[in-house]
């Protein structure tokens, strides 16, 4: 199969951290490599956001096609909707001058999926969408904030009806697409997030630390994702500051995160922000950034921390907390989307609300009280991370929905070491895993 995968302004050669390169980034970056490794022809249409980059770039197998839509800048995202009429144009043109047509085209975000219906529309091929966030969902939890213009509503109405498929990334995303967007179940397929076990693995804590310089008496938690207020760091700061001065339990906060390899509050206002609450709470001594970093050394963190937090707002899904998992570090999150459905609660991590500083506080001095719990939680998030959540898998599910869709037969593939989901139904394979 000949698979296009549209991600307008969430390229996979970018580095992850910045506002706006994350889990879609992430997340169309793995599932491409993923194909390509299982003998998929996978090509990654995302816009040209700097003047230097070649029309086509190549990334282990993939071709990444930098689209020229709008100007060779970075812009974000929020603004972007005026120029995907001529990234339409470009990928029907593109499709058009292609010796081998594309079978099936999966959209990730609202506007790639605008691009997508276009496509389709023009050309007839088959569309999958994933939305990775969803505008009503957004714009109950950020209000005025939300930068987004009412059109998007519209789009993402259509694409509920025009999809051939709709990708739920866990059941509260097709809880959102049911009852906000009226959509029909049986086109919905959920299919998770997912990490990479040749990349993610357990360590030993004493040379994780030895290896980042970290004292090894500190109790240690770490934040690490986007430098937006959504992702609620500001809650953690601020739990930290109960933690230390109301509960008498010494914790310190790692933070990687940002738009800059050093942490600048002119690259990353959020970062000056979030420094100002620290030293509002008292805490400023024992709040840390430490700025963007790449994906290579994002291990030994995960496994030099005794904690993993993150507690945004909301989540559509939160890959961090699968790559704590799969260090076997404990994870506190927030009550939200698809982390309710990576964390268990009490089993591999603990879950609290979101914007509750005094609940967080209560989680880390419970897991720093009792060393044995979080040890324990640890090892248990191993094993349903590579149980249910791998990349592997999570393209497997994939391929078997872009062939039903294609109406076309899956390839052989060979099975990849250290997963434990299998390909099969989308939806089973998804939630329970090989063995569920």
């Amino acid at each position: 199969m000949k698979i296009a995968l549209v991600s307008e302004h969430a390229s996979p050669l970018a580095v992850a951290g910045g506002v706006d390169s994350g889990g879609q980034n992430i997340y169309v970056a793995n599932v491409a490599r993923q194909l390509a490794k299982s003998g998929y022809h996978v090509d990654v249409f995302t816009r040209r956001d700097r003047s230097l980059l070649p029309l086509v770039s190549r990334l282990e197998g993939i071709r990444v096609v930098n689209v020229p839509a709008g100007p060779p800048v970075q812009l974000p995202k929020e603004v972007l909707l005026p120029y995907m009429e001529e990234f339409a144009q470009f990928m029907i043109d593109f499709f058009r001058k292609e010796p081998t047509p594309y079978h099936v085209l999966h959209a990730n975000f609202f506007m790639s999926g605008l691009v997508g219906m276009r496509i389709k529309d023009a050309l007839g091929t088959p569309l999958v969408t994933t939305f990775h966030a969803l505008g009503r969902v957004r714009r109950i939890h950020q209000g005025a904030s939300d930068g987004f213009p009412d059109e998007r509503f519209d789009i993402e109405d259509a694409l509920v009806r025009e999809s051939d498929a709709v990708i739920a990334e866990c059941p509260q995303d097709e809880a959102d697409l049911v009852s906000l967007y009226g959509a029909d179940p049986q086109r919905i397929d959920i299919v998770p997030c997912g990490f990479d076990s040749a990349e993610f693995e357990p360590m030993n804590k004493v040379h994780a630390r030895e290896q980042l310089n970290w004292p090894q008496d500190r109790f240690i938690v770490l934040q690490l994702g986007r430098m937006v207020p959504r992702k609620g760091i500001d809650n953690v700061v601020r739990g930290i500051g109960i933690c230390n001065h109301a509960l008498n339990e010494e914790a310190y906060l790692y933070v990687i995160g940002g738009n800059s390899d050093e942490a600048n509050e002119i690259a990353t206002p959020e970062i000056g922000r979030l420094r100002g609450i620290a030293r509002e709470r008292g805490v400023a001594d024992r709040v840390n950034f430490l700025g963007r970093r790449g994906r290579q050394g994002l291990k030994i963190f995960y496994n030099a921390a005794d904690v993993f937090v993150t507690t945004p707002w909301y989540e559509p899904f939160g890959i961090t907390p699968l790559e704590a998992m799969a260090c076997g570090t404990p994870v506190i999150g927030a009550a939200v989307g698809g982390i309710c459905y990576s964390v268990v609660h009490g089993e591999t991590g603990l879950l609290v609300p979101p914007r509750d500083p005094v609940a967080l506080a209560d989680a880390l001095a419970t897991l720093k009280r009792d060393p044995g719990l979080s040890r324990g939680m640890g090892a248990a998030g191993l094993e349903r991370a590579r149980a249910m959540f791998t990349w592997y898998g999570v393209a497997q599910s994939l391929a078997h929905v872009y062939a039903r869709v294609a109406g076309a037969v899956l390839p052989t593939v060979a099975e990849a070491p250290n997963t434990s989901v299998s390909g099969g139904e989308a939806r089973r394979a998804a939630i329970g895993g090989a063995g569920a």
